[in-house]
């Protein structure tokens, strides 16, 4: 059983993500029950958030990154928690449920928070020439950027946002450019 303690309350979506995550982690869970996010939900989620803070944790699918930015819009100030498609995938079911605590702990030990500054770290048009847009590759290239930056994998709409609002510095973007150039050489 490991002992990383996370002092904020973690956000997930359904009770086997909740079960999971406290089988890797001591930490108090909450549960949004999907998509459909009750108001009784939403307050608890603001008390807690006053409180303690939050860590969004959702499933790295459509529908996770659904309520992850209905949670965002609400409380713009959450942490996020990423894990790799690859690593919360079982038997063609992606979820938080699937990941090893390996996994969910080192999305914890990696967590992000929204930055509110002026200008971009990265530009639209810097991605498309990267191949991270418009290219056969760009979906598998921001999903593995997307790993080693520890901000899940989007769409080239969504990837844009988290890269330039996320705590991703420009020399952070650039080292895990250079590794996946490195990587896909190999």
């Amino acid at each position: 059983m490991n002992t990383m303690q996370v002092k904020e309350v973690i956000i997930v979506e359904g009770t086997h993500d909740r079960d999971r995550i406290m089988q890797a982690v001591s930490a108090d869970v909450l549960v949004t029950g999907g998509s459909h996010i009750a108001k009784d939900v939403f307050d608890r989620i603001e008390r807690v958030a006053k409180e303690r803070g939050i860590i969004v944790l959702t499933d790295p699918d459509f529908a996770g990154n659904h309520i992850r930015r209905m949670i965002t819009q609400r409380f713009p100030h959450a942490k996020h928690a990423y894990i790799e498609r690859a690593k919360a995938m079982r038997k063609g079911d992606i979820g938080v449920e699937n990941a090893p605590p390996q996994a969910i702990i080192e999305a914890l030990q990696k967590v992000r928070t929204v930055w509110e500054r002026p200008g971009q770290i990265v530009s639209w048009s810097e991605l498309q020439n990267e191949g991270f847009v418009g290219s056969s590759q760009a979906a598998q290239r921001r999903e593995r950027l997307g790993a080693i930056l520890h901000i899940g994998y989007a769409n080239a709409k969504t990837f844009f946002h988290r890269l330039n609002t996320l705590s991703v510095s420009r020399a952070e973007f650039d080292a895990a450019l250079a590794r996946l150039e490195v990587e896909e050489r190999h």
